[in-house]
């Protein structure tokens, strides 16, 4: 690690002093951001909320190396982004807190935070906003079954912002090539037409992949697993007038291939809707209306192994869910701002099994969310103040659960949640912030029901999630302090803390490697504290860099079993450490490296059977040539190089990194 840490600030030093001596443009300052706390558009000292931005400018310069979205916030202070595979779903923490605990939303919808990264595509994005705090009351849990189920903004909210208005006609064509046989082809157009804005493209990668699993492994790989992915999007924006436009957008994603063994396929389809209005009526108010469709399909294999690798059976997991939202947002008192509104969301959840073409139903579920929410913001003078209350409800109709009808055919809960924050700014360039907040979650119905049955606990081959019936919702509290400086007009230094606590947490325990089996549990109460410091210095057009840290502690205290009590929450590392610049350099080339360190951190809350994994470093590389350029064309050849040093870093469920790995790029663009 010293070795590394030595390399980079050799390197940073060296160039940086090569761009200051180019481009001495001390008056450099940054773009002031605007974000969407509130909804609408507002300047970042508006906002009692800690908010990072990543541009689409940054967005170009950042590898991702498992094809996740989520990789695009890395780097920012309090994430711990960790994809187990490019085929398998990020399994990090957000502020301290597990992987459900940040919203995930699509232009201010809900999408979700495990499945819609591994399937969205980045070119289209105009930006990522990134809440850290207790989130407002504005935005509702979202109700996904899969995976650790259901998300809640406790911890923040991940907004990914698309293009919207397309200033001037534009065309990406892209092939790339890289490490085990992947090949990489985009086609992508954005255009206007008077008030018509629209993009459009297409996406397909193929690789052999490798095996990517411990040894041994439950993933058993006897060959190179091979996959392939296939995206389509488009979104067309009609502006009315200026500040009255209709949007609608449309992706779909088919991932399909095998996991290294003739009967361990899989084949999955994603897709995702939005459709957007908003229109300012009256005067000082603007109007809302947001509604989408979110369709997750994943089906995959079984076979007997070890006994043989015949087909054993086709296991697979459907949802359905249909958010909605509408809003009404009030400016008054110059910059205040009075928030209220309406949101709902429906959904289905199936699994199922096929044995000899006979298909039998595991979990079979609806599920309905609404929601009423308010919030006022005031600023007065050099204070930001804000409040809001939701009373959020929540049914489940259960038809099946574990493949029987359940003795309680439904449940429901309600529960009304609160958020605050203040913020004092003592000029343009330094302000402190406050935020607390509160969250409900109810336990999602893969947890309850699981994806096998009791009696399958142990059994050789039967990998999967096992049921918990008795499983009672979750409440959590949070609280952050901070502040943040521009100390001169391109050097800027954050300071945050934080505090949490949840009460029957539910946390993802991993039962067993081999089978690989989890269960969901309540695990007491959780409590978190951390804190979070960073630094960005734009020396110039030329050269910027930036160096955070984030050290996390985390203790489950739970009276009824000591073995759990005194343990750790999981998938949150004890410290991540992130540094990284950008630099133009002569000749048309841009070298954007980017380092992390992480920390420890553990996979259960089960002191006997948890493992621990982290201690390790990264560092990847963004190297961009512009190989020509012309009034109407330019060229790019770009080199991503992940893993430099070839850490074959363990992960939870028997993954690891698969180590060094490389994709060379060419794109032209007119």
């Amino acid at each position: 690690m010293k070795k590394i840490a030595l390399f980079t600030f050799v390197i940073i030093f060296i160039i940086s002093q090569y761009a200051y001596s180019q481009d001495k443009r001390e008056d450099f300052k940054f773009q002031e951001i605007t974000v969407t706390e509130s909804k609408i558009e507002q300047i970042s000292q508006e906002q009692t909320h800690k908010v990072d931005v990543v541009d689409k400018k940054e967005i170009e310069t950042i590898n991702l190396p498992n094809r996740n979205v989520s990789e695009l916030i890395k780097y920012l202070p309090g994430n711990f982004v960790n994809p187990l595979s490019r085929n398998d779903a990020n399994w990090g923490s957000y502020g301290g807190l597990g992987p459900k605990y940040n919203s995930w939303l699509l232009d201010g919808l809900p999408i979700d935070s495990f499945v819609d990264p591994m399937s969205l595509d980045f070119i289209y994005l105009d930006r990522i906003e990134v809440h850290r705090g207790p989130a407002s009351v504005l935005y509702p849990n979202y109700m996904t079954m899969d995976f650790a189920g259901n998300e809640t903004p406790l911890a923040g909210i991940t907004n990914l912002i698309t293009k919207d208005k397309i200033e001037k006609p534009y065309t990406n064509i892209s092939l790339g090539y890289g490490t085990w046989n992947t090949i990489n082809a985009r086609v992508y157009h954005e255009g206007s037409a008077g008030p018509f804005n629209f993009f459009l493209g297409a996406n397909y990668e193929q690789s052999d992949y490798t095996n990517y699993g411990t040894k041994p492994s439950w993933l058993n790989m006897i060959d190179d697993p091979e996959y392939k992915k296939i995206k389509g999007y488009f979104k067309t924006t009609y502006f009315f007038k200026p500040e009255t436009k209709l949007s609608l957008f449309v992706h779909h994603t088919k991932h399909d291939g095998d996991t290294g063994r003739p009967h361990r396929g899989y084949d999955h389809q994603y897709d995702v809707v939005n459709l957007n209005f908003s229109t300012p009526f009256f005067k000082d108010f603007i109007l809302s209306a947001k509604a989408g469709y979110r369709y997750y399909h994943r089906s995959w294999e079984e076979d007997n192994y070890p006994t043989n690798l015949s087909l054993r059976e086709e296991d697979g997991v459907k949802q359905n869910i249909f958010p909605f939202d509408i809003s009404v947002n009030y400016k008054h008192l110059g910059k205040s701002v009075l928030t209220a509104g309406i949101d709902s969301q429906f959904s289905t959840y199936e699994t199922y099994s096929k044995v000899g073409g006979n298909k039998s139903i595991g979990n079979d579920v609806n599920a309905k969310s609404f929601g009423i929410y308010a919030q006022e913001k005031l600023v007065i003078d050099k204070w930001v103040l804000r409040a809001g209350l939701r009373y959020a409800y929540t049914k489940h109709d259960y038809d099946k659960l574990g493949g029987v009808e359940p003795g309680v055919s439904s449940k429901s809960w309600d529960q009304l949640i609160w958020s605050a924050g203040i913020r004092y700014n003592f000029s343009d360039n330094f302000g402190i912030f406050a935020n607390a907040g509160s969250s409900y979650l109810v336990p999602s119905v893969k947890s309850v029901g699981g994806t096998l049955k009791e009696s399958d606990r142990g059994v050789p081959g039967r990998n999967g999630q096992l049921p918990n019936p008795n499983l009672k919702p979750e409440k959590g509290y949070s609280f952050d302090l901070g502040a943040d400086l521009w100390a001169l007009s391109n050097l800027y230094f954050s300071l945050r803390g934080f505090y949490h606590i949840t009460k029957d947490t539910i946390v993802e325990n991993v039962v067993s490697t081999t089978p690989s089996q989890s269960q969901s549990v309540n695990a007491g109460k959780g409590y978190t504290k951390g804190a979070e410091f960073e630094v960005q210095h734009f020396i110039s057009d030329k050269f910027k860099w930036f160096a955070n840290f984030t050290v996390t502690d985390t203790e489950v205290k739970n009276s009824l079993d000591k073995n759990q009590d005194g343990s750790d929450i999981p998938f949150v590392p004890e410290f991540i450490a992130n540094a990284g610049f950008t630099a133009n350099l002569p000749y048309g080339f841009t070298v954007s490296p980017y380092l992390q360190y992480v920390g420890k951190y553990y996979d259960s809350t089960d002191k006997t059977n948890r493992r621990d994994f982290g201690d390790y470093a990264t560092v990847n590389l963004n190297i961009r040539k512009e190989l020509f350029r012309t009034d109407k064309y330019y060229s790019n050849l770009i080199l991503e190089i992940n893993n430099i040093f070839d850490k074959k870093y363990e992960m939870p469920w028997q993954f690891q990194d698969p180590g060094f790995n490389a994709m060379l790029r060419w794109e032209l663009n007119f």
